[in-house]
């Protein structure tokens, strides 16, 4: 094998997860196994655990529709008129696709404390004022802002996580911080029944305090996430003294042995553009997009299809939501864990797809309200953990700052799109059945399929190629090596 076939299959062996981070070779050789692992658990409670609460409330306010429709606000503002919900569900996606580019760039610049920390409470105070819209063009205003603050939040996360682990360990980190959003829909509809009781009080309709008492949870998190929040890793030192000067230079030093890429280069348009080029950032664009087409599907339309096609009651509806993405968690974490062990994406990808085509044919053609509900099951648990299944596969595969937050941003985006597409493949003249919106969730994964297989086949072609010295993958000298 060539020297950087050699480098490469060093780099792959050290880095393969905290709790095997041990060689004693080079920067390692400061700080003991036990010393390391500290280190990367301070990182995961400090960096996972709060990013994560901040997009479980961002998760829950923008899917929290749904909840709100069957609490009374479709009769109140009258949006079971033509295609008003819809429209409601979908003014949301253009700005938060549009907005994605930008904001990788205003978080580098600025940093993720105040990025993020701002845009949470100034949504958080959208969230409050939904509660207390007269009509339904107000709330399709609302819904528009909503969707320019929130576009600089998930792609910001995805690229901030990316900047601090290896690639080996990308995998259960992403699952980590999105089960947190799991969470967030799993119990959104208990919490929105649990609100729906305080129908009547200050003169006020349950639906409304829904978004009332929800925005004031994602204000109290966006001033927490603006005081205690870390920025990149070479600014961590200054954080309320996060890591020592040694610690971050073991981070730095670490993330440069796995991937070369550190250091943040100076901007330019020219440089963070660059990523437009390769083919492999919009394969990775539209493995997600078709990926959230059925998991926004489901966040919007779960609550009405558990009350219209199983026939449960409003409170059913609102707490039988709950089982499914506590499942979906489960599979999340264990696919995730699975990925980063054998050190393999793409089958992790094609499973989770998989899941959600064994599951959808329950929902359409099967008369039991139970199977129907365990073909819910399966769909949601496909279709959740496969998100960052897809983060954690485009992160392997590209590298250098700007591209890494070009591709964070093209890949939510894109995220955006399938939102658009999920809002609308359950529509009112096709329930109860909805078949041609299980025909169009089919169909996405069975995109997604074809597309890992064809990623697949050119990764696995390439780096046989890079170990015959044949070419330099993605500019690098260090030996680096597509994950497939």
């Amino acid at each position: 094998m060539s020297l950087k076939g050699d480098k490469h299959e060093l780099v792959q062996s050290e880095w393969t997860s905290p709790e095997d981070d041990s060689t004693k070779d080079g920067f390692t050789q400061e700080f003991t196994e036990r010393e390391q692992r500290s280190i990367i658990h301070k990182i995961d409670r400090r960096l996972i655990s709060l990013v994560g609460l901040m997009y479980c409330v961002s998760l829950m306010d923008r899917t929290n529709l749904s909840n709100a429709a069957i609490a009374g606000m479709t009769k109140e503002l009258k949006l079971n008129v033509g295609y008003r919900y819809s429209i409601v569900t979908l003014v949301f996606f253009p700005t938060y696709v549009i907005f994605q580019i930008p904001s990788t760039v205003i978080v580098r610049k600025i940093g993720p404390r105040i990025h993020l920390g701002t845009i949470t409470l100034v949504w958080g105070g959208l969230m409050i004022a939904m509660g207390f819209v007269k009509q339904w063009k107000e709330l399709m205003g609302l819904r528009i802002l909503l969707g320019i603050l929130e576009a600089g939040f998930f792609p910001s996360c995805v690229y901030l996580l990316s900047t601090w682990y290896s690639r080996f360990d990308m995998g259960r980190r992403y699952s980590m911080f999105y089960i947190l959003g799991c969470v967030a829909s799993a119990f959104s509809g208990v919490l929105a029944y649990g609100l729906m009781q305080l129908n009547g009080r200050a003169g006020l309709g349950g639906w409304r305090w829904i978004f009332i008492l929800e925005g004031v949870l994602t204000c109290v998190l966006g001033v927490i996430g603006f005081l205690f929040l870390v920025g990149f890793p070479e600014d961590a030192a200054k954080d309320w003294k996060f890591l020592t000067p040694r610690e971050v230079k073991w981070v730095i030093d670490r993330v440069n042995a796995d991937r070369g890429d550190a250091h943040t280069e100076r901007f330019t348009l020219a440089k963070y553009l660059k990523g437009a080029a390769d083919l492999k950032v919009w394969a990775f664009a539209m493995i997600f997009c078709c990926t959230t087409t059925v998991s926004y599907a489901l966040a919007y339309f779960l609550p009405i299809i558990l009350k219209e096609q199983l026939h449960f009651s409003i409170a059913k509806a609102q707490c039988l939501g709950a089982p499914p993405y506590v499942f979906a968690g489960i599979v999340m974490y264990a696919t995730g864990y699975t990925g980063d062990k054998m050190r393999i994406r793409g089958p992790i990808i094609t499973f989770n797809m998989i899941l959600c085509l064994a599951g959808l044919p329950f929902l359409g053609w099967v008369k039991s309200a139970n199977w129907k509900y365990f073909g819910i099951f399966l769909i949601t648990a496909g279709a959740n953990a496969n998100i960052p299944a897809v983060m954690t596969y485009q992160a392997n595969n590209v590298r250098g700052h700007w591209k890494r937050a070009f591709c964070s941003a093209t890949l939510v985006g894109f995220g955006g799109i399938g939102g658009i597409a999920g809002g609308l493949v359950f529509r009112e003249q096709d329930k109860p059945h909805y078949r041609p919106g299980i025909y169009a969730c089919m169909a996405a994964c069975i995109i997604n399929i074809i597309i890992v297989a064809l990623l697949t086949v050119k990764f696995k072609r390439d780096n046989l190629r890079a170990d015959r010295g044949e070419i330099t993958i993605e500019d690098s000298e260090e030996g680096f090596r597509y994950t497939y």
